[in-house]
């Protein structure tokens, strides 16, 4: 059995194309449909409710496309929203974005942790859940990245601005002994040049999207949903916001692989 409809893939805007580059890696055969909502990007502070009805709208969307599975790649969409677009959408496999807290925990040697992610994830039960559950006897640092998705939306990660708003969130962390440093939005592996400079081999940087493609190809195979071996990948992006920044899309991802 083989099954050659896309996988969808869905973020605020831009960052999920950190999840799709992974992905498209981990399985260059499949067909992927990336949707970037730009339209009402950042998710970050918005009300629970109004981040789940957007959610709503995007993976709707996919669906109609004849997604076979939908990735949520937007840590903020997944802490809003994953139970409700689960039972929803029962039918087809959905999956989120885990907070890495797990793997960072388990590899400190320092005994703290620092996590850089959305108001609206670190205030999330997922969230909350993995780190009592992991972080038990380890200091767990947590960091709002104020300003990293507009930098990244604005394609402004090579920046002295962007130098300065990842140093003020990354060397609090580090003087506090943070060994290990969690990307908790997948807008913020784009600004991980610029983080590599200021940590500077004093922490490792921890990208949960390589797992998450991971846990992809694990459900293909689960469901039975893998393309067949002759399959013509063909590769779509769209968005709720206008055309220019759909082309942004295809270019942003052109530069990043």
């Amino acid at each position: 059995m083989a099954d050659n409809r896309p996988i969808g893939i869905y973020d605020s805007g831009l960052g999920g194309l950190t999840v799709w580059r992974e992905i498209r890696r981990a399985l260059p055969g499949e067909s992927l449909a990336y949707l970037g909502d730009g339209a009402n990007c950042p998710y970050g502070s918005r009300p629970r409710e109004e981040v789940q009805a957007l959610a709503d709208a995007a993976v709707a969307r996919l669906v109609e496309l004849d997604c076979k599975m939908v990735v949520v790649a937007c840590n903020t969409a997944t802490a809003a929203a994953i139970g409700f677009l689960r039972e929803k959408y029962a039918g087809m496999p959905i999956v989120g974005m885990e907070p890495a807290v797990k793997p960072a925990c388990l590899a400190t040697r320092s005994g703290v942790v620092g996590v850089l992610a959305t108001e609206r994830s670190l205030d999330g039960e997922l969230f909350r859940r993995t780190a009592a559950r992991y972080g038990s006897g380890i200091e767990v640092l947590t960091y709002p990245g104020t300003g990293f998705v507009e930098l990244v939306e604005g394609d402004r990660e090579d920046t002295p601005e962007a130098e300065a708003a990842v140093r003020a969130a990354v060397e609090p962390m580090l003087a506090r002994g943070a060994d290990q440093i969690v990307l908790g939005c997948t807008h913020y592996p784009f600004l991980t040049p610029v983080m590599e400079r200021i940590v500077d081999g004093r922490a490792a940087i921890v990208d949960p999207s390589p797992a998450v493609a991971r846990r992809v190809g694990q459900l293909l195979d689960r469901y039975g949903l893998r393309a067949s071996a002759d399959n013509r990948p063909a590769l779509t992006f769209r968005t709720f916001a206008d055309e220019l920044y759909r082309l942004r899309l295809e270019r942003k991802v052109a530069a990043y692989l």
